[in-house]
């Protein structure tokens, strides 16, 4: 399934994801449509952990600043072995998150 390594930045990334993920329910969006959202965060957290494996001097990098590494105005990373219709997805749900992340708190 994953690696014990995994587990500290994977919580991490959890935290993160926590405020947009409220946003998302308290929003009129559909529960299926939050649903998506958080399959493709998931997917997201899955593909920044692949980075670390990857490389690990990512380690020491804050999940924050991965996230917001990972997320722009035009989507996400690319899906390993995921299909067209799966990286469309992840990019929309990317580029929310990055509007979400760019917006100043309240």
């Amino acid at each position: 399934m994953g690696l014990e390594i995994d587990l500290p930045p994977g919580e991490e990334l959890v935290v993160c994801f926590r405020p947009f993920i409220e946003h998302l329910a308290s929003s009129s969006l559909s529960s299926k449509t939050i649903r998506r959202h958080v399959d493709n965060l998931w997917i997201l957290g899955g593909e920044i952990i692949r980075d670390l494996n990857y490389t690990p001097s990512l380690r020491k990098v804050a999940a924050q600043r991965l996230l917001r590494e990972a997320v722009h105005a035009d989507g996400g990373p690319l899906i390993h072995n995921g299909s067209e219709e799966e990286q469309h997805s992840l990019d929309a749900t990317c580029r929310k998150l990055h509007r979400f992340l760019s917006q100043p708190r309240r």
